[in-house]
């Protein structure tokens, strides 16, 4: 069995440095690897990312994260980046990483996403230039995911697809219907239902519901701290 921490939208800034701090100390005995499914601070500077870094760092397991949207508000992701991989953490991006737990090979493919939407109320790539790049880049995404899931063929026995937005309408359940847009996107779910994932692992939705399922049975998380109530989850795979 191998155990997944995970948790997302923990929003630091610097009047939070190390609120997170005591409940992840008891990290490596329950849980073999941490995921954090963006939103890691709350304006995407840099100085939020020390933050971040300061309070996920020699954990004593892996972690490894996606960004999320308001980690690309500053325009600072690339400096956000190298700040968490400076401090020990993966960060993925259309791209994959393999875990060693125990004999097991847990493989985890991470993109951050963006909106869509979900079969019969998605935005079209049809009409102006900025529905059409809207529509395109929830696409591109999408794209990436699967490439990274197919760089993890052969390579991993158990498989991850961590993201920042929703594969699935389930997991917003709570959250006005206007805005599911916005908030996920039904290509990912179809990329993930293409491949051989045993869990997908998103944040986000704040007032979302924390499981659900692709149409193909895979089982979906959302990790946003608020829907959470608690430093993190752990599940078992």
């Amino acid at each position: 069995m191998i155990r997944v921490a995970a948790v997302g939208d923990v929003h630091l800034g610097r009047d939070a440095c190390g609120h997170l701090r005591p409940a992840l100390t008891e990290l490596p005995s329950v849980a073999d690897v941490l995921l954090l499914a963006g939103d890691l601070t709350r304006h995407g500077t840099v100085e939020e990312a020390e933050c971040v870094a300061a309070e996920f760092r020699d954990l004593g397991v892996p972690v490894v994260s996606v960004l999320g949207n308001h980690d690309y508000h500053s325009d600072q992701q690339d400096a956000i980046t190298t700040v968490l991989t400076d401090a020990g953490l993966t960060v993925l991006e259309g791209d994959s990483t393999v875990v060693r737990v125990g004999d097991e090979r847990l493989g985890v493919a991470g993109v951050k996403g963006f909106g869509l939407g979900f079969a019969g109320r998605s935005c079209a790539d049809f009409g102006e230039p900025e529905s059409k790049a809207f529509a395109g880049h929830g696409k591109q995404v999408a794209a990436r995911l699967a490439e990274a899931l197919d760089g993890l063929d052969g390579a991993a026995d158990r498989t991850i697809a961590l993201t920042h937005y929703s594969p699935v309408a389930d997991t917003l359940a709570g959250e006005p219907p206007e805005i599911f847009a916005f908030l996920g996107n039904y290509l990912l779910a179809e990329v993930i239902d293409a491949h051989e994932v045993d869990l997908a692992v998103h944040g986000h939705a704040h007032t979302g519901t924390e499981k659900g399922l692709t149409a193909g049975g895979t089982r979906v998380r959302n990790v946003a701290q608020p829907v959470l109530s608690r430093a993190y989850a752990v599940y078992d795979l």
